[in-house]
């Protein structure tokens, strides 16, 4: 900037003054005396601008004349070097600079009285940059924070009024317990919690260099993840052999006990029986069924009725226990967990869900429940059950302890580790959690879920729950391949999945609905012991709905051999040899008329049973009984397509590929497929589905049936409802999950959602520099919101931030512990420096540490499907509008969910935790 001949002859006049460069009193500053500090003039009005805090140096330079800063650079530099001489022989005296923007003469006197009147007339900050003659004021005495000697010379100092003897209390250098944590039943802020991450990994980095232990810690930290991801591992494993093992003993416990030991499950107390024959190889002395305990034998109708008496009974006590220990102890222990997990995942918080106490009583009362003959499954409370490990583990590192986006990155890995011991799927389980459950799944998290599935499968084949050294009880191998022909049937069978997807999923939701809304859902114990008194009836007189899910579906899947006893193998057998133990298709005996009519039963009692028993208040997992609904349609059809092609094997359909006394059909694998297109068509996943099937059955081969049945599911359900069962549960329950498959096609803009609306009050905002305590008590005790955005004044309306409601809570609540003189009066500012205040005012608080500076905005002209893409895919949970700078509003995840559901023609209302 060229100093014009006008301005040197200010100068000169300014240095001709007391030897200083101080204001001139008439302005409305006195010097006072010697050697103190110029306090105020009396009468003197202070330099304001309308609804604006006193303009000090970090405002101006920062907000108003940012174009200017360039060029007033170099003449504030040159000027401070030009009176540091001066300062040093008269420290008394403030300095003051003064400017004319536009060509006006340097004149204290004329300045003064035409900035003050400018400041007054104008209404913006926009007024400050555009009113041409402006002079403002660079004074050091209110914006330049003096020299540590001067603070130490003068105690009094807080860098606002002169003369005063306030401090300035910035009590934030430390961080304080709590802020920057989140409040029950709120979305966490993933921008803030990937850099606060991204700030300590730089100074444990920086750190690394300066020493050796420095460097150590570096490593570890490093290393901790994959320590961490070792122990879900490892814990998760464990509590799945224990459960499995449990439950298997328990679910024999209903029908008899060992006499050589009550730990023994059936199998295991025959295993080493010396009086047990291959035929009845499930019959040996020392298991005794409940009616030889009691009435010492085993036969008649009497003896029956015994043992189904002690069944149904043993099947209420079980119940009972579940949901009793669920009310009591941790009700968040109910249902499967996905949906609540999906929802923690993409950012909400749960206190308790992933805690100590629902993990233990989760692991109890899935057994329990499991044992107890519900149409219920352990596979997906499993992941649930990891998911708790995952957590507790985290508090053991503070790395994930104090990050709420690691942790889920954590989370994310749990529930890979969860599937991996539920199907003994490590693949399936990593891409479950990709497709399924997470939100946020970055390439590290892929490595490190591998991991920690590898070793839950490792922990549970080690523990070898089954004794048969596989991981699930249904594991199969098939050896005959499938012929092209047979990719009809099974769409077939993926048309019937996607059917009962649909079907299951809207009587599920509107039955769950109902026990919301109505008296039912005050009963829960009731509800239950009904429910499995129903069951229990119902399901002894059959052997196929008396034994357990696993196991029926095991028996779904068996490839029949000579060795088989079971019905569905008993086949007439019209032949002399058999090559390497497969058999030709040969017609069925009365046990297979038999099977199919008692499986038929099965499936119907099962379709209905399962609508009434998911979302009841004890742990259920919906993966085995959708595969067992599957699985006994398909081995109908396998049934009838092997009796088909054996006595019409000269059809044109099986002449080709299929002759007479070969092994065509395999029922087995029809009943593998239709468990595939039943699971994918309620829960809508395919590529993880694929993969889990294809590693129980360690096949390469059926591959592509099972691909054609998940995507003809997928197709059929998607027709007749696009949310799956996880999402539809999300929905009901009003969580603020926000489905990044779904595409937002309105045309609408982001000042159509925002609030405030029109006639709405006005949005509730905190000012940078002029509220006190008290001020900001009253709006916090008066809303409910969780956050405030701040800016520089009601009047002008800029942006200047963000700042939570439980930081503001903590942060006031802990300055009025440790700091004295903070009372409700004490001004609350948000600026780097604090604002000129009169002499003798209570001390104001600093709180700018806890200030988001950059907050997420939009114009409000932006399209809502930008919006929404911005929420889906930075995790957001609000963000501001604004219209040329000004605020306007603000935009919620809630709000972005309401108009979702609002242009879908649903309850906006219902977006609302429950």
């Amino acid at each position: 900037m060229i100093v014009t001949e006008r301005e040197r002859e200010a100068e000169t006049q300014a240095e001709g003054e007391a030897g200083s460069m101080h204001r001139e009193p008439d302005v409305g500053f006195d010097p006072g005396s010697p050697g103190s500090r110029p306090g105020p003039k009396a009468g003197a009005k202070p330099l304001r601008h309308p609804g604006i805090p006193e303009l000090h140096f970090s405002y101006l330079i920062t907000k108003p004349i940012e174009r200017m800063k360039k060029s007033l650079q170099l003449n504030i530099s040159c000027l401070l070097d030009l009176n540091s001489e001066r300062r040093r022989e008269e420290p008394s005296h403030p300095i003051t600079f003064s400017y004319a923007l536009t060509g006006g003469a340097m004149d204290n006197r004329g300045f003064q009285q035409g900035s003050l009147n400018s400041f007054r007339s104008s209404s913006s900050d926009e007024d400050l940059m555009d009113i041409p003659g402006t002079a403002m004021d660079f004074s050091m005495r209110d914006d330049v924070p003096p020299l540590d000697g001067e603070i130490e010379e003068d105690k009094s100092y807080n860098g606002g009024g002169i003369g005063s003897s306030n401090r300035m209390m910035d009590f934030l250098e430390e961080p304080i317990p709590g802020v920057g944590t989140y409040d029950d039943f709120n979305t966490i802020d993933w921008v803030r919690e990937k850099s606060r991450d991204r700030d300590r990994h730089r100074e444990i980095t920086n750190k690394s260099k300066e020493s050796t232990w420095a460097l150590i810690h570096s490593v570890s930290d490093a290393f901790s993840g994959w320590l961490l991801m070792l122990l879900i591992g490892l814990l998760s494993g464990s509590l799945a052999g224990l459960i499995d093992i449990s439950a298997h003993w328990m679910t024999d416990l209903k029908e008899g006990i060992c006499t050589e030991g009550f730990w023994f499950n059936h199998e295991h107390c025959c295993w080493n029986s010396e009086h047990v024959t291959f035929e009845d190889r499930d019959k040996c002395p020392e298991w005794n069924s409940w009616s030889q305990l009691i009435i010492s034998t085993d036969e008649g109708a009497f003896a029956y009725i015994v043992n189904y008496f002690m069944y149904v009974l043993w099947a209420l006590l079980f119940a009972f226990l579940a949901v009793s220990l669920v009310k009591v102890f941790a009700p968040y222990a109910c249902g499967s967990g996905i949906p609540e997990i999906k929802t923690i995942l993409s950012g909400f918080i749960i206190r308790g869900y992933l805690g100590k106490w629902t993990l233990i009583i989760k692991t109890i009362t899935l057994v329990l429940a499991v044992s107890s003959g519900l149409s219920l499954g352990k596979e997906g409370p499993l992941v649930h059950v990891a998911c708790c490990c995952g957590n507790i583990l985290c508090h053991c590192f503070n790395k994930y302890r104090k990050n709420e986006a690691k942790r889920r990155e954590v989370l994310s890995a749990a529930a890979a580790a969860g599937v991996s011991v539920a199907f003994g799927a490590p693949i399936g389980g990593v891409l479950f959690s990709l497709e399924e459950v997470s939100y946020y799944f970055p390439l590290k998290t892929l490595w490190r879920s591998f991991f920690a599935a590898l070793v839950a499968a490792f922990t549970l084949r080690s523990i070898n729950p089954f004794g048969n050294s596989r991981l699930v009880l249904f594991y199969v191998e098939f050896h005959t391949p499938w012929h092209l022909f047979e990719l009809v049937p099974f769409i077939l069978l993926g048309i019937f999945g996607g059917l009962w997807g649909a079907l299951f999923i809207r009587t599920n939701i509107a039955w769950c609905r109902k026990r919301k809304t109505t008296q039912l859902g005050k009963y829960p114990v009731i509800e239950v012991l009904v429910v499995t008194a129903i069951t229990a009836i119902l399901a002894f007189p059959n052997e196929y709905t008396r034994m357990s899910t696993s196991e029926l579906i095991s028996e779904l899947f068996n490839d029949c051999g000579l060795l088989d006893s079971s019905k569905l193998c008993d086949y007439e057998n019209r032949f002399n040899t058999s090559k390497g133990g497969e058999l030709p298709d040969r017609p069925a005996g009365v046990g297979v008329y038999s099977a199919m009519w008692q499986l038929a039963l099965t499936l119907i009692l099962k379709i209905v049973i399962t609508i009434f028993t998911f979302g009841m208040k004890i742990p259920s997992g919906l993966f085995i009984p959708s595969m067992a609904v599957g699985a006994i349609a398909g081995r109908l059809l396998g049934v009838g397509m092997e009796q088909l092609a054996y006595y019409h094997h000269d059809w044109a359909i099986f002449n080709s590929w299929c002759s007479q006394g070969a092994d065509c059909i395999t029922p087995g694998l029809y009943a593998m497929v239709g468990a595939a297109a039943c699971l994918g068509g309620v829960t809508r996943m395919t590529v993880s589905l694929v993969v889990i099937m294809f590693e129980l059955t360690g096949g390469l081969e059926y591959i592509v049936p099972l691909m054609a049945a998940a995507m003809t599911s997928k197709w059929v359900a998607d027709a007749l409802g696009r949310e799956g069962i996880y999402d539809a549960h999300i929905r009901l329950n009003g969580y603020p999950f926000l489905e990044a498959k779904e595409e937002f096609a309105h045309k609408t803009l982001a000042m159509d959602v925002m609030k405030p609306r029109r006639n709405d009050p006005l949005l509730t905002v905190l000012t940078q520099d002029s509220m006190t305590v008290e001020d900001v008590e009253t709006v916090i005790s008066e809303t409910t919101y969780s956050g405030f955005p701040v800016v520089v004044s009601r009047e002008s309306q800029r942006l200047v931030g963000f700042v939570l409601r439980r930081d503001l809570i903590i942060s006031i609540e802990n300055a009025r512990k440790k700091q004295d003189g903070v009372v409700s009066t004490s001004i609350i500012y948000f600026t780097e420096h604090s604002p000129p205040m009169p002499p003798y005012t209570p001390p104001t608080l600093k709180l700018r540490n806890i200030l988001d500076l950059s907050p997420f905005t939009v114009t409000d002209l932006t399209p809502m499907e930008i919006v929404v893409d911005i929420f889906r895919k930075l995790g957001l949970r609000q963000c501001l509008v604004t219209h040329n700078g000004r605020l306007l509003g603000i935009i919620t995840k809630k709000d972005v969910l309401k108009h979702i559901a609002q242009m879908a023609n649903q309850d906006p209302d219902s977006i609302l935790f429950n």
